[in-house]
């Protein structure tokens, strides 16, 4: 297949496949519309290159020496949730695909496939990849509430408050859906991560840790309030005049 030359750079990807020559013909139609392509053959190879470089998208094969494609997707995603990941498997039952988006893959390709197919595939997995990158740095308002996720730092009414890591986490994931109910199994993925299981007690602590810092009256909850046997809301209104 003839490919034109893409000026603009496109990402970088991971390619993460044992098969010599599959590897080749990706290299170089890629490299040709301007991603630039980091090979590995294991899970474990990929899981290294991932802690100590950045990429935009991760091209995974679900037959892979070492730990299997599956399990490699999983520990690719705890390690990077934001990261694009792109499965190809040799099978085309339905089933396969659904254990690799549970396994956390963003999108799912068979084999064998066309090299425009993949193309397509990849540009709209780092795009999508992207936006997350962007919105998970993005800073939130809500009234007199400003969260700077890329900073790590909260100000009320142009004041720092000092909360901690886990406390941090919590008030992002609540600020980002504002007014609405947000679960306990959300919240205890969002401060432990997504093996964690719920964690209601420990939620609770941090909860009435946090309320201590942004409530005018902990006793009086204005913005965070408990939705009972569900979880947590934030909810912002103007004090009244």
């Amino acid at each position: 297949m003839n490919m034109e030359r893409v000026s603009a750079p496109q990402g970088v990807i991971l390619l993460v496949d044992d098969d010599s020559c599959l590897r080749q013909a990706l290299r170089v139609n890629l490299s040709l519309l301007g991603f630039t392509i980091v090979e590995a053959t294991r899970g474990e190879e990929a899981l290294s290159l991932i802690r100590l470089s950045r990429f935009d998208a991760v091209v995974l094969d679900a037959d892979i020496p070492g730990i299997c494609g599956l399990e490699a997707c999983r520990s690719i995603r705890r390690a990077n949730p934001q990261l694009a990941i792109l499965f190809m498997t040799a099978s085309d039952v339905e089933n396969s695909k659904v254990l690799a988006l549970d396994a956390g893959a963003d999108d799912c390709i068979s084999k064998p496939f066309q090299v425009r197919e993949l193309t397509e595939r990849l540009r709209s997995a780092v795009r999508r990849g992207k936006a997350k990158s962007e919105s998970r740095n993005a800073t939130i308002r809500h009234g007199q509430f400003e969260l700077d996720q890329a900073k790590h730092r909260v100000l009320k009414r142009g004041i720092p408050l000092h909360l901690t890591r886990r406390e941090f986490k919590l008030l992002r994931q609540l600020m980002l859906s504002v007014g609405k109910s947000v679960s306990h199994t959300q919240l205890s993925n969002a401060v432990w991560g997504p093996d964690c299981g719920k964690r209601i007690e420990s939620l609770r602590m941090i909860v009435s840790q946090l309320r201590e810092k942004i409530e005018d009256d902990p006793l009086n909850q204005r913005y965070l309030g408990t939705v009972h046997h569900v979880g947590y809301r934030f909810n912002y209104r103007k004090p009244a005049i």
